[in-house]
């Protein structure tokens, strides 16, 4: 049996030490601060984008696809260092013209076997099938094999984010205007998901402390087999390690903590999301 190459974008907002454990390639997108471009991840590490996004009279970062021309060469090096296929789970189409740029890639290598999987989400939705896939690579299983049963499984995945405000979504384009009204009525804060492919208002909770809460309620309501915790720097260790033990006591079950990983929104998503927000992605047990 061949080798199986694992790939992501960068807007699964994998830490790059979950990426390099578990044989990930990760292809960067490109975040824009005015007249500045960094690759995510690259040249502009997830620390250093959010000083950069803090830093008082900051423009607001905008992101943009990887070329078709940057999967090419990051497949063609997979198969020189001898993998035999590809698996990569990318970003939904509805957000981003990332999968299209790497359907191109693959397209233009029509003697290579290359599988590509719409996650039809992003952040950690798009990171946890490639930990599976990673897994079942490392099991020896074919890259069809792999492809297959981590698109069967996509349904089980779902992500849950208390952000505090709508309007870096809204100046994105992932949400209307109207949606994005929700945010600034009473002060609300908004817990948001992803549901066929786009990002959705799930409910709204009057305090920071109210939604966070109600998003562990929301991943708790279920068997979970796999967990990201995610947030931004703007949260102290301290409460990050609160809102993942409170997490994880709630899950009915436990989780396996080789399961679990816990990082920063990154530089490809923290643009659309904003400064401050906690939640997860998740994988829910079969």
């Amino acid at each position: 049996m061949g080798h199986v190459a694992i790939f992501t974008d960068s807007t699964a907002d994998m830490p790059p030490d979950v990426a390099a454990a578990n044989g990930i390639t990760v292809v960067p997108l490109y975040v824009r601060f005015g007249q500045e471009e960094h690759r995510a991840g690259v040249d502009l590490s997830t620390e250093d984008f959010w000083k950069k996004m803090l830093a008082p009279g900051a423009p607001i970062p905008t992101t943009a696809a990887p070329s078709p021309g940057d999967f090419q060469k990051a497949f063609a090096a997979a198969f020189e260092a001898g993998a035999d296929a590809i698996v990569a789970t990318l970003i939904g189409t509805k957000l981003s013209a990332t999968h299209q740029s790497a359907t191109l890639a693959a397209q233009a290598m029509p003697d290579r076997e290359i599988h590509l999987i719409d996650t039809a989400s992003t952040s950690m939705s798009t990171g946890i099938p490639a930990l599976q896939a990673a897994a079942m690579a490392r099991e020896g299983r074919s890259a069809r094999e792999i492809a297959d049963e981590v698109t069967a499984r996509l349904a089980d995945g779902q992500l849950f984010v208390a952000v505090d405000t709508l309007e870096f979504l809204r100046k994105g384009g992932r949400l209307s205007a109207a949606q994005a009204m929700i945010g600034t009525v009473m002060s609300v804060k908004p817990i948001i998901t992803v549901v066929d492919g786009a990002v959705t208002v799930a409910e709204r909770q009057r305090a920071r402390v109210k939604a966070r809460a109600r998003v562990v309620e929301l991943i708790a309501a279920q068997p979970i087999e796999r967990l990201a915790i995610l947030h931004t720097p703007t949260s102290s260790p301290d409460e990050v390690g609160a809102f993942r033990e409170q997490l994880l006591a709630a899950i009915p079950y436990g989780v396996d903590p080789a399961m679990v990983t816990t990082g920063l929104i990154g530089a490809s998503t923290g643009p659309h999301l904003g400064p401050d927000l906690m939640g997860a992605a998740f994988l829910k047990r079969r």
